[in-house]
């Protein structure tokens, strides 16, 4: 087997892996400070000449950060950072800088960030024009070792022609291996060419030229110790949990493999095999390592998508009040604590995604900052609003037109109800405000309140019928028990309105005693009275709609009374709740009576 036909051992993969591996820093959530102090850290570092990707990435979330900052701020951004981007020469970089510097000395400027911004530059001016000058001098330097590989090349390809005696040959062979290794890297597009040339007449060396065998085995023998030893270095690799580190190391070794002549032609397939297959393991190793990298960064961005698409439907919610924009902020802080937990996506998308979940959440704090500032003007105004009901309620509360500021205060409460929230610390005081007008009115008509609307008398009427009930002893005359228990009927009726909160209980009581006295008599009596039920439709909507007047001359007095209590506003709303409903009922029965007497006058 023939060592020039080594294969390379560069994964594909490799420069993908590596990017990989070095999880991506996000920059984009820093301060505009923040960015350029890192990036100052980063010029005076000893390293700072192979962080190019990290200045890149510093100066691109720098340029984002600001023009974000200036468009929240009203200010145009007229400085392109594309243009800076692709900044020309280093002289002409130099020279813009020192123009702006001199701008600065000569003018303020009224933009806030103007000052930030062109420190940022002079530093990556300075940086980029370091780097221009040490990617020069790399270059230069390996044209020149290329220069001198290929002068190597030279004196071996002369030392092929020599028929010199092998004791003078076979020494200077020696010394153009040591000069070969001794130089550095050459450039990219260079190596494989000239690395293959000088292998090739190495062999022809070792093949062609007559030396003692007594030196040829000799260094066989040395070759065959070094390549044992870097089959040992490699299978040692293969053990190592660090893929990415083992992997690196291989490329070193294999390298150095090319630069060590061959060994005896005994042991030429075997060395190479079992260098080979320490490669091989490591190969594999390293490229499931890439595919579980694949594996978890597929998985981190349906995970992050998933987080996107939450945020982006709590940001589109539509008619959203002041109580859910505080839950809903919380729900989008919890979110962004579980975006923190999980890791990248690839290089590809994991700016995108970043850029989407941002976005996402910028609109719902946006939407939520115009929600407040609607917010403010609309409790101002309830303010006002409120502030006018306690003016008109101060004003009728020494009236004495029972009955119609009644309704007056009542329409007033309803209102109040309808109006939204006012500041949180004049709350509590116009409540009380209001209340107290509300209050003093109904104090004053209680106390002038007629027999019929003593409702707490009434209370106790009806509990003595009831009493009465229990306490009725039957005959033997079923007509004298029906004639009873309708006297009890009528007189429970005569008996006006309860307090609202015992009328459901005096109610059971009193048919529970009707039916636990009267039994099946009770039911007679239900089943007459239905029987006297008028007989036209008319007649039956008639008697409907006055029942229905009845019910809101009810619901209104009940109103007054529950505004003498605390904590009765939801009995209060109930109470107006009924009162339209019922003044609805009245508008259709009216129509439906006016319908019938239309159609009896076609008749």
């Amino acid at each position: 087997m023939s060592e020039e036909k080594i294969p390379d051992v560069v994964d594909p993969t490799m420069e993908i892996i590596e990017n990989e591996e070095s999880a991506p820093v996000n920059y984009s959530d820093r301060s505009l400070a923040e960015l350029a102090d890192m990036f100052m850290e980063l010029a005076r570092n000893p390293e700072r000449m192979k962080m190019n990707k990290e200045a890149e990435a510093i100066r691109s979330a720098f340029y984002k950060n600001l023009a974000k900052e200036k468009a929240a701020a009203g200010i145009p951004d007229t400085d392109s950072p594309a243009a800076d981007a692709e900044a020309q020469e280093d002289g002409q970089e130099s020279m813009a800088a020192d123009q702006h510097a001199g701008d600065a000395d000569d003018s303020v400027s009224e933009n806030p960030f103007a000052e930030i911004e062109r420190g940022f530059k002079a530093l990556y001016n300075a940086y980029r024009k370091e780097r221009a000058e040490y990617n020069r001098q790399l270059e230069k330097e390996r044209e020149h070792n290329l220069e001198l590989k290929q002068a190597v090349i030279e004196d071996l390809k002369a030392l092929l022609e020599k028929q010199e005696d092998v004791n003078a040959t076979f020494p200077e062979f020696r010394e153009i291996q040591n000069r070969w290794r001794a130089i550095g890297p050459v450039p990219v597009q260079s190596f494989r060419n000239l690395n293959d040339t000088y292998q090739l007449y190495v062999e022809q060396f070792y093949d062609k030229v007559k030396i003692n065998r007594e030196l040829r085995d000799l260094d066989f023998k040395k070759n065959l110790e070094v390549k044992t030893g870097f089959c040992e270095q490699a299978e040692k690799l293969a053990e190592d949990d660090n893929v990415i580190e083992a992997f690196r190391t291989l490329q070193k070794l294999h390298e150095q493999w090319k630069e060590y002549g061959p060994v005896a032609k005994e042991f030429r397939e075997s060395i190479w095999d079992r260098f080979k297959a320490a490669t091989a393991v490591i190969n594999k190793k390293y490229q499931a390592h890439f595919e579980g990298l694949k594996s978890r960064y597929a998985e981190n961005l349906a995970a992050k998508e998933k987080l996107c698409d939450q945020v982006e439907e709590i940001a589109s919610r539509e008619n959203v009040s002041a109580s859910e924009w505080n839950t809903l902020s919380k729900d989008i802080e919890e979110i962004q604590k579980q975006w923190k937990t999980i890791g990248f996506a690839t290089k590809k998308e994991n700016q995108k995604i970043y850029d989407r979940f941002r976005a996402a959440c910028d609109k719902f704090f946006e939407r939520k900052r115009e929600f407040y500032a609607g917010y403010k003007e609309n409790i101002n105004a309830n303010l006002e609003k409120k502030i006018a009901l306690c003016e008109e309620a101060e004003a009728l509360k020494s009236s004495t037109d029972w009955k119609k500021t009644t309704s007056q205060l009542i329409n007033l409460q309803k209102q109040w109800k309808e109006i939204g929230a006012v500041p949180r610390k004049k709350s509590e005081q116009l409540w009380k405000r209001f209340r107290a007008a509300c209050d003093e009115f109904f104090s004053e008509r209680d106390k002038n309140v007629k027999p019929e609307n003593d409702f707490h008398g009434n209370l106790k009427a009806k509990q003595r019928i009831i009493d009465e009930i229990n306490a009725f002893q039957l005959s033997s005359d079923e007509n004298e028990n029906i004639d009873a228990m309708n006297d009890f009927i009528a007189r429970w009726q005569e008996i006006g309105f309860v307090p609202f909160k015992e009328k459901d209980e005096i109610a059971r009581k009193y048919k529970e005693a009707l039916q636990s006295r009267f039994g099946d008599l009770a039911s007679k009596a239900r089943r007459s009275r239905y029987a006297k039920a008028p007989k036209s439709e008319k007649e039956r909507l008639v008697q409907k709609y006055l029942k229905k007047e009845q019910d809101i001359t009810t619901y209104e007095n009940n109103i007054g009374f529950f505004a003498m209590s605390r904590n009765s506003e939801p009995l209060i709303r109930q109470m107006q709740e009924r009162i339209e409903l019922a003044k609805k009922e009245l508008k259709e029965l009216e129509e439906q009576i006016r319908e019938l007497e239309n159609a009896s006058d076609a008749e």
